[in-house]
């Protein structure tokens, strides 16, 4: 009894939380790009790297840009892995392999953070703060930037421009991550969060001593959360004590990883001048966050499975100070925005806890979805719902004053069909594999669950994994890899494309045929749309996994 009222106050206390944050917070990223000044330190940003602030870009230059400088941090950040035995602060570490230094470089790039190593024992403290770190802030302001772009696409009218990138990439780094992390960095040390340069020799219970490994973790953990990156400075990431040591600095986490993506809704509904379109987004959000947040839950405290339930309890793979309530909530919300940073083993989850973490990256991290990623992709997801709407009634689709046409859907299809390929293709090659058996941490539906939540797990650019499954031969460093890249960019440049055709359009007005998507109407359709597409894509995958897993 006590621990599901803790459970229940915990979640209260979180949407109290965001409920307070939503307004100020959405309202003061809308300011920041939409602003026409510029701040000192951004001018002096500008002009060392040779950008006019106030040019505008197209949807073509600005998709260039996004992926051109995501291309040179790739290589930048490789050179930083396979260099850093000759940088300040190794500790004594060799560089990393090759193809562990691509999937990693590729991995922070993308804003996905998936760990084929160690970070304690594989990299120093520069290639953690100067390599990893620096990601960490540039990947999602990155997300964020491609977001703005998208809604700039329905406000502005018969303009051939969607802003500027390196803008606002620069605005979301320092006037929103860079303050933020600051503050909650501040938090994570006051709450025993570590943050230092040196390693601690602690007394074991046995009268040994043993060597614990420090670093400046606080300063990291703030940016992996808030920016939805979830990379851990150690290899049990915030299941380590000194990541994550209390009830405490673990609703601080998961406030962090949910704040950005529900205020940016209100950030929406302020650019657009309709809050109530933002409130409606937020709604969809809500809904299917809340179904796989109960489920999970239920699942876990009542120990569903035949493991669990002939331990009598759900609690392997968890740590004693968290529970079997915040393990949900935590493992929920890292799936549910694209963090992958997690406070218990997802390997060790009931088959419909696992499931649950699963279907949430399957939805295509919407709900409410990663930095930036987050809005746009449940955009497209509306845009598709409204085609639908508009085929049921014989109307040309609209949405937010734009006409959705062949050349919007092009864009829209091909988006949807993108991650769903690089996940079913994926796995389907790499079970086929001899080699994959060998990898796979546990045989049967829980070992295909394991390949199949890598996957889905690269493409949609979360990171979390089944932590059975060894991941650290040449073809899963090089295939998740690849995942992870075109499941970043391809998606990226197609949603610019459609904000640049959208923003080449007039508005519509609104007529007595035009459907209302502020509505609980509206909101039901989304939602089912959501629903009904990741069915269709993943079901036969989800049932020779979590499905006949639970079923057992």
């Amino acid at each position: 009894m006590s621990d599901t009222l803790g459970g229940l106050l915990t979640i209260a206390l979180l949407v109290a939380l965001l409920a307070a944050a939503y307004v100020p917070y959405g309202d003061y990223m809308a300011r920041v790009y939409t602003s026409t000044t510029h701040l000192r330190v951004e001018r002096l940003v500008y002009r060392l790297s040779g950008v006019d602030p106030d040019a505008e870009q197209g949807a073509r230059s600005y998709a260039s840009s996004v992926v051109g400088f995501s291309l040179v941090s790739i290589v930048v950040l490789m050179g930083i892995q396979l260099g850093q035995a000759a940088l300040p602060m190794d500790r004594d570490l060799p560089g990393v392999p090759f193809w562990m230094s691509f999937n990693t470089a590729v991995s922070f790039v993308t804003n996905t953070n998936w760990q084929s190593y160690s970070g304690e024992s594989t990299l120093g403290f520069t290639a953690q703060m100067a390599g990893l770190a620096v990601q960490n802030f540039l990947s999602a302001a990155v997300g964020i930037a491609v977001a703005v772009a998208l809604i700039r696409g329905f406000v502005r009218s018969r303009s051939g421009s969607l802003g500027n990138f390196w803008v606002d990439l620069t605005r979301g780094t320092i006037r929103i991550l860079l303050p933020i992390s600051f503050v909650a960095a501040i938090l994570f040390v006051a709450g025993g969060v570590v943050q230092s340069f040196s390693d601690t020799t602690m007394q074991t219970l046995a009268g040994h001593s043993q060597v614990l490994t420090g670093g400046p973790v606080a300063s990291q953990e703030a940016i992996k959360e808030l920016g939805n990156n979830g990379g851990g400075f150690f290899n049990a990431n915030s299941a380590h004590p000194f990541e994550n040591p209390s009830a405490y600095t673990n609703l601080l986490q998961v406030f962090l990883i949910l704040v950005t993506p529900v205020a940016l809704t209100r950030t929406l509904g302020t650019m657009l001048g309709n809050r109530r379109q933002g409130v409606a987004i937020l709604g969809v959000m809500g809904i299917l966050y809340s179904l796989t947040l109960v489920a999970a839950t239920w699942s876990e405290v009542t120990g569903q499975g035949a493991a669990a339930q002939a331990a009598g309890a759900a609690m392997e793979g968890k740590e004693t100070r968290f529970g079997e309530w915040a393990s949900a909530l935590f493992a929920v919300s890292t799936t549910a925005t694209s963090t992958g940073a997690v406070n218990a083993s997802h390997d060790s989850l009931t088959p419909v806890g696992g499931g649950a973490a699963l279907f949430n990256m399957m939805l295509g991290e919407i709900v409410p979805g990663g930095v930036g990623a987050g809005i746009y992709g449940i955009l497209v997801m509306a845009v598709l719902a409204v085609f639908v709407a508009g085929l049921m009634v014989g109307r040309t689709p609209e949405l937010l004053g734009k006409k959705i046409s062949a050349r919007q859907m092009t864009y829209v299809a091909l988006y949807t069909l993108t991650t769903p390929a690089l996940v079913l293709v994926g796995a389907g090659i790499a079970i086929s594999l001899d080699s994959t058996a060998d990898a796979m941490g546990s045989s049967g539906g829980h070992g295909f669950s394991e390949v199949l939540y890598a996957f889905t797990s690269a493409a949609n650019n979360n990171g979390s994994a089944f932590g059975g499954i060894t991941v650290t031969s040449d073809f899963f460093q090089i295939a998740l890899g690849l995942a992870m890249l075109i499941g970043r960019f391809l998606p990226i440049v197609l949603v610019l494309l459609l904000a640049g055709s959208l923003a080449e359009q007039g508005t519509v007005p609104a007529t007595a045929g035009t459907l209302p998507t502020h509505k609980p109407l509206f909101v039901g359709m989304l939602v089912g749309v959501i629903l009904v597409m990741t069915g269709l894509t993943y079901f036969p995958s989800l049932a020779l996994g979590p499905i006949a897993e639970a079923l057992v």
